[in-house]
């Protein structure tokens, strides 16, 4: 993999600058933007699109949180791991339904973070060692409640038989975009294909009319 473009948010300078000098000193990674909230965080995702977004959940202006539902929004192609104090199973499931992807405790190794960092920019989830899957409870009885209002837009009409191009004009979005919700959706709904998509979408009713 080339060079994984990233972005750092923490309101501690001492945490931005250690994780600065650990990814650009590691080698395959670049840093092209820093932000010390929430608001300034979103506007560089948004700006520069990076590979993947570092970020802490406790931040001013805007919460962790909040970040990581527009980004999905605003970058879907970027990548998010939360890099918090917090470690118990409530802030994990709330931030992997909210959209991230990776969560690593600032307590964990380096190599674990630079590990959280190059699975998330290859659209794999990456959860902290010692909080497993079976413990944090990330498990949902239906993976569309996952989906965001624009994963679920595009669900429906690639249903409804739009294509890619049809999809982005309707949406107005760029084709790259919808490509990147196509990877979105194949991921949050554990499916393979593009024709599971639409089995998917079949199964929920998505290709019916709406009720008048």
């Amino acid at each position: 993999m080339s060079n994984i473009s990233v972005v750092l948010v923490d309101d501690h300078p001492l945490v931005r600058n250690g994780l600065q000098r650990l990814l650009a000193g590691t080698g395959g990674y670049t840093i092209v933007g820093e932000a010390a909230d929430g608001p300034t965080a979103l506007e560089l995702v948004a700006r520069l699109q990076p590979a993947v977004l570092v970020l802490d959940l406790m931040l001013p202006g805007m919460s962790g949180l909040e970040v990581i539902r527009h980004v999905r929004q605003r970058s879907p192609t970027t990548g998010v791991v939360v890099l918090s104090l917090h470690i118990d199973g409530h802030y994990v499931r709330e931030a992997i339904n909210a959209g991230a992807l990776g969560y690593v405790s600032k307590s964990a190794e380096a190599a674990e973070l630079l590990q959280a960092v190059r699975a998330v920019a290859e659209n794999r989830r990456y959860l902290a060692q010692h909080a497993p899957d079976s413990q944090i409870g990330t498990h949902v009885d239906d993976p569309y409640d996952l989906l965001s209002a624009s994963e679920q837009a595009v669900l429906k009409l690639a249903a409804l038989g739009y294509s890619s191009t049809a999809i982005a004009e309707q949406l107005a979005l760029s084709a790259r975009t919808v490509e990147a919700f196509y990877a979105n959706l194949l991921h949050k709904l554990d499916l393979t294909t593009p024709a599971d998509l639409g089995r998917y979408a079949i199964s929920r009713g998505l290709t019916e009319p709406e009720p008048s």
